[in-house]
């Protein structure tokens, strides 16, 4: 965030709050809670998996820092990273698409993959999160600071 430095300290801080809360309250406005993510699991499921995949359930989880999303097939759960909160919409549902696919075929084998190939978006989706892990290894350049 750039700040003109003819701002006090307390006007930076107000500042700073006032744009964070600004942010916190679109990225609220645009996160699909637990059960829009369970229906937006089963639309997908019956648009690309014929509703073969049935998850018991689809939730957000903050404790994957390493994963996009993970799947227990002999419960039905499906669980998210919130690191996905805010990723375009294609990129959220292949995500779920992967973790849908689990419920019919556990292993990451060819029968997996040929099931993924239906949703046309696998390609640009994994390119994305390929792309964000990679812009994660960078660097970071502290932030410029206006003056």
């Amino acid at each position: 965030m750039l700040i003109p430095a003819r701002m006090s300290e307390a006007e930076e801080r107000r500042w700073v709050g006032v744009m964070l809360d600004k942010l916190a309250a679109q990225e609220s406005r645009s996160v699909l809670g637990d059960r829009e993510l369970t229906e937006r699991a089963l639309r997908l499921s019956e648009q690309y998996f014929g509703g073969r995949a049935r998850p018991g359930s689809v939730r957000w989880v903050t404790n994957q820092n390493t994963r996009w999303g993970s799947c227990t097939p002999s419960e039905g759960s499906i669980r998210l990273s919130h690191r996905l909160q805010g990723m375009p919409e294609y990129v959220v549902d292949y995500v779920l698409l992967h973790e849908l696919a689990h419920l019919l075929v556990p292993g990451h084998g060819p029968r997996f993959w040929r099931l993924l190939e239906a949703y046309p978006r696998t390609e640009r989706a994994r390119g994305y999160l390929e792309g964000v892990v990679a812009a994660a290894r960078l660097p970071h350049l502290p932030e410029a600071r206006e003056e």
